[in-house]
């Protein structure tokens, strides 16, 4: 019983994740009670929005106040936009909503970042003060918050985004309101996918809420071989690799050669893939068990051929909506728009402030000046640089979404520049439309080492961090030792080597050994659940790693 209590207890220590035994306890019991009433389908809402606040609670403690506040918020808001007759009132009320929900979200991840670079270039001292936690003390009569730190709830990024979607879409009339705010609330914070995705989209979901649930055993198959999956992933291609190998390298760069921190960095490639898509395989998994349908989030993103197709893989979710609601906004491939100079202006002014070298300042500074000169003079120029510039401006804002941090931006911008050099590549390139075997490899290959690249800015500490990465890799390689390198660590490079295998089948080798899974009998089903589930535990000789992305 005490067991029971603690797991449905709030605890900064013991959040329920994915990946402990706690988190299987919680969803049996929830899992039997909903067999129980899935079929009442008012019933069933209230009763998932009310478990999905409970699963928050543990997640986030009294946070649980803000996801309140955006459900409420963008549930009146939205029903106010699709009965109002006036696009006047009702621009004025989609443009509340998207100022409330980004001013939340921009408070709690973003309120360092401003601070610090407000520092950084007016040579102040401020510090950030928490007047939203002094505001609650002062009404509650008890210092239950902190003044002095501001602290970011849990999946913030993932609710706003989910909030945004809902009411810019009724006012394009591509949605309809919801009549109940149970089910907008059960919308929101459906708990499989609440803290770290994948980014539902209203039109998406909404439809699913009331219609009769009915899990067939393909899907009962289906969403049990997708759970674990996930947990293979996560706790073995994931975490096992981090704990053994990855994060002594990128906590001391500097003590460890160059070779040591390339194979690093392809490690982390796989770690991070592991993690995200583990996660969201189970979220799926747990999803499909009580009959409701999440968008797939990725697609074998080490299979993509260039950059932009990397994007169409990775992060499902994301990548479609900012298409829709930034990128297309802003005039997409047509046109730049003021918002998008003035926008792109403001960061790449943050990014050569954050960098601190004058050097490469004034050489960015003249590069944009002779871009901003042969523009005017040449229609043609200006034609290019008015396509491509929303790329590169939802790439940006892309990056900074993923973290409160100028090394975030510099990543989002290496990727959109990846964009529009292959945009550019392939009308020149002579193999651009060959299939051959040699070819696709090199393309991926290609591609896979400028993604992993990059992603020392994603997973560095600091610039200073990623210098000293730099610095081994450029005067510090040690190819003599490497042979030793990979003896040492070769439980972990056997890892690696097996995980990428695993990505790169083809799809029709994937498919057959699900197909086998979901037709075999519950017996076996329970026989390689068990197995999986010795197999991950076993891997462990550490304390559960929490997921990456609870922290964007």
């Amino acid at each position: 019983m005490n067991r029971l209590i603690d797991i449905f207890s709030f605890s900064e220590e013991f959040p329920l994740i994915f990946t402990q035994a706690d988190f299987w306890i919680f969803f049996a019991i929830i899992y039997f009670i909903y067999a129980l009433i899935y079929s009442k389908k008012s019933v069933r809402s209230a009763y998932l929005f009310l478990i999905s606040l409970v699963f928050y609670y543990k997640t986030s403690g009294l946070f649980i106040g803000i996801l309140l506040f955006s459900t409420i918020n963008d549930y009146f808001l939205g029903k106010t936009i699709y009965n109002s007759t006036s696009q006047l009132k009702r621009k004025i009320l989609v443009t509340i909503s998207v100022i409330l929900n980004l001013s939340t979200l921009c408070y709690f991840k973003y309120a360092y970042f401003f601070t610090d670079s407000y520092n950084y270039l007016f040579k102040t001292n401020y510090e950030v003060f928490n007047a939203l936690a002094y505001w609650a003390n002062g009404i509650s009569q008890i210092d239950y918050f902190t003044v002095d730190a501001i602290i970011l709830p849990v999946g913030i990024s993932f609710y706003t985004f989910q909030t945004i979607s809902y009411s810019v879409d009724i006012y394009r009339k591509q949605l309809k309101p919801l009549d109940s705010i149970i089910d907008f609330g059960f919308f929101v914070s459906f708990f499989p996918q609440l803290v770290a995705g994948p980014i539902v989209r209203a039109s998406d979901f909404v439809p699913q809420i009331r219609k009769d649930i009915v899990v067939t055993k393909e899907d009962f198959g289906r969403g049990t071989y997708m759970i674990l999956k996930g947990l293979i992933k996560k706790m073995i291609f994931a975490d096992f690799i981090a704990m053994n190998f990855l994060d002594p390298i990128f906590d001391m760069p500097e003590m460890f050669s160059g070779f040591t921190n390339v194979m690093a960095m392809i490690g982390y490639s796989l770690q991070i893939y592991g993690d995200f898509s583990g996660y969201t395989d189970i979220a799926i998994g747990l999803a499909l068990l009580m009959g409701y349908k999440l968008p797939k989030n990725f697609n074998s993103p080490y299979k993509a051929i260039h950059c932009g197709d990397f994007w169409k893989r990775w992060h499902i979710s994301l990548s479609t909506w900012l298409k829709d609601y930034l990128y297309i906004p802003l005039g997409g491939n047509r046109n730049g728009t003021a918002a998008s100079y003035i926008i792109s202006a403001i960061i790449i002014s943050g990014v050569l402030f954050a960098v601190g070298d004058f050097l490469i300042g004034m050489f960015v500074f003249w590069i944009l000046m002779l871009i901003a000169f042969l523009s005017h003079i040449n229609k043609s120029v200006a034609k290019h640089i008015n396509t491509n510039i929303n790329v590169l401006l939802t790439m940006l804002i892309g990056g900074l979404w993923h973290g409160a941090s100028w090394k975030f931006v510099v990543w989002g911008g290496l990727n959109g520049l990846g964009i529009l050099v292959y945009k550019y590549w392939k009308r020149i390139s002579p193999y651009e439309k060959s299939n051959h075997f040699i070819v696709t490899t090199w393309k991926i290959a290609l591609t896979f080492a400028f993604i992993t690249f990059t992603r020392i800015y994603f997973r560095g500490n600091s610039m200073d961090h990623i210098a000293r990465f730099y610095e081994q890799v450029m005067n510090n390689m040690d190819w003599q030792n490497a042979t030793l390198v990979l003896w040492e660590y070769r439980l972990v490079f056997g890892v690696m080597l097996v995980g990428y295998i695993t990505h790169w089948l083809p799809y029709a080798t994937k498919d057959y050994f699900e197909a086998v899974f979901i037709k075999s009998p519950m017996m076996v089903k329970g026989t390689v659940a068990v197995a999986v589930a010795i197999l991950c535990y076993q891997t462990y000789a550490a304390d559960f790693q929490p997921f990456i992305y609870f922290q964007f």
